[in-house]
């Protein structure tokens, strides 16, 4: 089971200082649409190909997002797959983020 987790608990996470790397699994041109500050673009389609490109600081928990919700299911699966313990796929992806936590985060 991939463990999930919502746009606004990962903020209140950021907030209290606990260490998040936030890692983007859409397209680029979508990443280049919007995108959450400071996150990583690794693709879904080159993630499998690019797991040593994921590098979160020491201790930090792995958030997968994409548009939905949808795809970072697969990229939190790939990670786990890989050894990856602390990953977790944010519920709803970054239009939730953009309705409850940032709304100068576009939408599409």
């Amino acid at each position: 089971m991939i463990p999930q987790i919502t746009a606004p608990d990962v903020k209140a996470a950021i907030d209290a200082g606990h260490p998040i790397y936030m890692l983007d699994v859409r397209q680029p041109n979508e990443h280049e649409y919007c995108q959450i500050a400071g996150s990583t673009l690794i693709p879904l389609g080159e993630l499998s190909q690019r797991l040593d490109d994921v590098e979160p600081p020491e201790g930090a928990l792995i958030v997968v997002y994409c548009h939905h919700g949808v795809r970072s299911l697969s990229g939190a699966a790939i990670l786990q797959h890989a050894g990856r313990t602390n990953v977790a796929s944010m519920s709803g992806g970054i239009e939730t983020w953009s309705l409850l936590v940032d709304s100068s985060v576009k939408r599409y």
